[in-house]
């Protein structure tokens, strides 16, 4: 299909995924027609838009009937088969709605998280040439539409700006929803037309960098279904489940787990915008929810909610953790509070959930591992030569398999995979004989703050600009709630003064997300380096592990 998004893959992997049953060559459009067809009535969502106020219940037929319109409306717009579309939302009913009408017309769905400011979206939309973009008019007190205004002139290929809730002639409402698409274009003459191949690229979901620029992860709906169901398989969820989702569907998170896997399972799933312990029990207890999913810091605010159910009266069974490795004391009061389940989980935009735990596995390998393969992926720890190592020796985590993905968008040369189909992740692990990992360090020089990977060269860069800083370096320092927090360490220029409240200032006149900010400021008279002069970061990790 053309477009900007050109898959590494080959025809050797495709047959063999294939002939492994692994890749079934659906849609998951085709699934949510299934359900509306024999399900009509059974509910696909459930969101609360925090900033309006309105909540949205949608059957999988009324889903469906959206979702038709919009994909028209789409085709109406000019978005032709292989053409990026961005949405820049937050977790409500309509971001599932456009990946669903994207897929409907072979468009690549862009999900961008919403802390996302002009810096990133300069170069994520300038890169992937989107033709269409949709943004809230608020979320969190920022005026998303001004912010697009302000880059329509550096972004040449961004015809048309949509804003839910929007009033003007832009609103997405206006557009998508009030328009009758379906007078001016036949719907089975323009689906049928523009259906992808189930290995065409539906999906561009970007990193955070750790050399200067993010980069754009590629999916095809077979890579993304075959990671759902392994998932879905291997912890034993089905239709009686209910999903709830507060991880950003932005995140490959709550894109596979949020948006994608209540539809293959036939469910429901439960969105929440705005994180909030007690109001996140409340629902989850109204809609009876089963099953959700997010980093560490989710469950640990879950946990020490005054509003917990007690175990008897908790309807959470299980709950899938990933982001951070999962504190002893966190499982145990989890299980002994309300009685869940708690999973442990490692994976990557590149893969999705790639290890697990599994629910009968003891406590033990909940917090003292990140579990293992998912049926069709495979693990393997191997040292510098590319060999595998023994069991408990650390090295470098590799994986392969169904679920990972296809290139990155521009960059053939970053596709680190080897001609058996290994793919280096960066992560340093160790493997234990029963085939558990656990990963003990990152290759790739990136802080993970409560499941938020925060791209620390770009942070370094934008400090290196400021006219009062001689060299920077940021770290993670641990967090007991969040798994890290990051540090800057920096040295200054002769009679310059730098402090905290310059800092944050310098950060927010960049447009940078406030969430890469740095949460701690060490002014050093010299940073450790090497006989070459590089800096030795693991001197100002040591440091930054003994700080408060």
């Amino acid at each position: 299909m053309p477009g900007v998004c050109d898959p590494i893959l080959s025809p050797e992997r495709v047959a063999a995924m294939t002939a492994a049953g692994l890749w079934r060559d659906e849609l998951l459009t085709d699934l949510l027609d299934a359900l509306a067809d024999r399900h009509p009535d059974r509910l696909a969502v459930v969101d609360h838009n925090s900033m309006s106020g309105v909540a949205t219940r949608l059957s999988y037929l009324q889903l469906q009937h959206r979702v038709d319109r919009m994909a028209l409306g789409l085709v109406g717009l000019g978005v032709q088969p292989g053409d990026v579309v961005a949405f820049q939302l937050p977790n409500w009913w309509q971001f599932i709605a456009l990946h669903l009408a994207c897929l409907r017309v072979g468009a690549v769905s862009n999900p961008l998280m919403p802390i996302f400011r002009e810096r990133e979206l300069r170069f994520m939309l300038d890169f992937a040439r989107a033709r269409l973009v949709v943004v809230p008019r608020s979320f969190r007190g920022h005026d998303y539409p001004a912010m697009l205004a302000g880059l329509r002139g550096r972004l040449p290929a961004l015809e048309h700006v949509l804003v839910v809730g929007g009033e003007g002639e832009d609103g997405f409402e206006r557009t998508l929803l009030e328009t009758r698409w379906e007078d001016d274009f036949d719907r089975e003459t323009e689906f049928a037309r523009r259906r992808p191949d189930p290995n065409d690229v539906i999906q561009l979901l970007y990193t955070s960098g750790t050399t200067g620029q993010p980069k754009g992860v590629m999916h095809t709906s077979n890579t993304l279904l075959a990671g759902v169901r392994a998932y879905a398989d291997g912890i034993g969820l089905s239709g009686a489940d209910v999903c709830f989702m507060a991880s950003p569907l932005a995140h490959q998170t709550g894109f596979m787990y949020g948006l994608m896997l209540p539809v293959v399972l036939g469910t429901r799933v439960v969105l929440q915008d705005v994180w909030d312990a007690a109001r996140a029990w409340d629902t989850i207890q109204t809609e009876r929810v089963t099953f959700s999913m997010g980093a560490t810091p989710f469950l640990a605010d879950l946990t020490n909610a005054p509003n917990a159910p007690a175990p008897a009266d908790c309807r959470l069974k299980q709950f899938v953790c990933a982001g951070a490795p999962i504190p002893r004391v966190l499982v145990q009061n989890a299980t002994e509070k309300f009685g869940l389940g708690v999973i442990a989980a490692w994976g990557m935009s590149e893969c999705g959930v790639v290890t697990m735990t599994r629910p009968d596995d003891a406590p033990e390998k909940v917090f003292g591992s990140d579990g293992r393969a998912l049926h069709g992926m495979a693990v393997r720890v191997v040292d510098a030569a590319g060999q595998p190592v023994p069991p408990g020796a650390e090295g470098t985590l590799e994986t392969r398999g169904s679920c990972l993905f296809v290139g990155y968008l521009k960059r053939p040369d970053a596709y680190d995979v080897d001609a058996e189909g290994w793919f280096d992740t960066g992560d340093l692990a160790r493997m234990d004989e029963g085939g558990y990992i656990r990963i003990t360090g990152r290759a790739k020089d990136i802080i993970i703050r409560g499941g938020e990977n925060i791209p620390v060269a770009e942070v370094e860069d934008l400090l290196y600009r400021h006219p009062a800083v001689q060299d920077a370096a940021i770290v993670a320092m641990p967090d007991a709630r969040l798994g890290e927090r990051a540090c800057a360490f920096v040295t200054l220029k002769p009679g310059a003064a730098f402090d905290f409240d310059t800092l944050t200032a310098w950060l927010a006149q960049s447009g940078t997300s406030r969430t890469y900010w740095p949460e701690r400021l060490e002014i050093v008279p010299e940073l450790p380096r090497t006989a070459s002069g590089k800096i030795q970061k693991f001197e100002l990790r040591e440091r930054a592990r003994h700080f408060d």
